[in-house]
């Protein structure tokens, strides 16, 4: 006669299926354990790895952001080869320098539009266009000087259709900007002197109605007039 099975309570199911899971566990890694060894190894090594790019990513900005600070007075001072140069009698490095060697971190960054700036402020504007085009700036501030600084180039290089377009690209990236009327001004400046007399009219007729108030909304008129009767 059969004797009949024991109950088992919910604590000693949970128990027996804890032990059939290890065990396929254990089972499991005896298996696979050269390759599991080898995958825990890869994930150590690339967890040491980042850990190591974050902390020399800081240094390096932390160096940069130090040189920066003192190039940054040559800049102010309109001593523009200097600050792209450096001064090695005063232990100054340059800006060129900067960005070679740490052009990936935050000041590094910074260090290129400077670069580009100075190289525009010196008539350079084939570099000045490079530099600005390797500048990625996140904030907005940013990102609209780089784009005006884009047009200052284009218009030194006479390519007046581009400085156009890259002025009123400043202009639109942050309409409540201080420099807006500025932008919009230089844009149809240039508009204007491409020949594109419509499109320069119509800006000058924004600035007008929208920055009344500023020295280039009141010349609005001016310009108006003049590309109306050329």
């Amino acid at each position: 006669m059969l004797r009949a099975q024991k109950k088992l309570s919910k604590r000693e199911l949970k128990e027996d299926a804890l032990i059939t899971t290890y065990a396929k566990a254990v089972a499991f890694y005896e298996k696979h354990k050269k390759h599991i060894s080898t995958s825990l190894l890869v994930l150590g090594l690339m967890a040491l790895a980042i850990v190591f790019y974050m902390n020399n990513r800081k240094q390096n900005n932390e160096r940069a952001s130090l040189q920066l600070s003192q190039v940054y007075q040559l800049f102010d001072n309109g001593q523009y080869e200097a600050a792209i140069n450096g001064v090695p009698e005063r232990n100054i490095v340059g800006l060129k320098d900067i960005v070679a060697n740490y052009g990936s971190s935050e000041a590094g960054e910074m260090a290129t539009f400077y670069l580009a700036d100075a190289y525009a402020r010196m008539g350079k504007y084939e570099l000045a266009l490079e530099k600005f085009e390797d500048f990625s700036p996140l904030h907005t501030l940013l990102a609209v000087s780089r784009l005006a600084g884009i047009a200052g180039a284009y218009e030194g290089l006479e390519k007046f259709d581009q400085a156009a377009e890259y002025f009123q690209k400043a202009a639109n990236k942050n309409p409540d900007g201080v420099h807006v009327a500025e932008y919009l001004n230089n844009a149809a400046r240039n508009y204007g002197l491409t020949g594109n007399r419509d499109q320069a009219i119509s800006l000058y007729k924004k600035l007008k109605k929208d920055h009344a108030t500023t020295t280039f909304g009141r010349e609005a008129d001016r310009h108006i007039a003049r590309l109306s009767a050329s």
